[in-house]
């Protein structure tokens, strides 16, 4: 009996940045669900339960740090960890976004490894056979 695959959502509002990180996830074994903007990212958590949350910061209509704080401040999603994978790289976005419930922070461009290596420890899995990782 196989385990269900792990449903992962990227909230990304460059179309080229969202396109790698669900490949990334893929190659990983997750299933995927996308999200250009804060907006559409907290439609989606309405209706779907991810086990992870990949957030861009600089994002249309609400921000990844405003999204993060409202993931944080839902009973059913506090416990979600949540990825910041942003551009911003000083230490004063890093600190704003473990404030407002950030669980890890990688800065882009982002690269297999590290990514591949911080997505499993968040969600406590081995790395899959055959996936390049470790």
């Amino acid at each position: 009996m196989t385990e269900p695959r792990s449903l992962v959502l990227v909230v990304e509002d460059e179309p080229d940045t969202r396109k790698l990180v669900r490949k990334y996830l893929e190659k990983l074994g997750f299933d995927v669900l996308e999200a250009a903007s804060g907006k559409a990212a907290l439609a989606v958590l309405e209706e779907h339960l991810p086990a992870l949350v990949c957030l861009d910061l600089m994002l249309p209509e609400i921000s990844g740090y405003d999204v993060c704080e409202r993931i944080r401040a839902t009973p059913r999603l506090q416990g979600m960890p949540v990825l910041v994978i942003s551009a911003r790289s000083q230490p004063p976005d890093r600190a704003l976004a473990e404030e407002v419930g950030a669980t890890a922070y990688l800065i882009k461009p982002i690269r297999w490894n590290t990514f591949s290596e911080t997505v499993l420890r968040l969600l406590g899995k081995d790395a899959p056979a055959g996936s390049g990782a470790g």
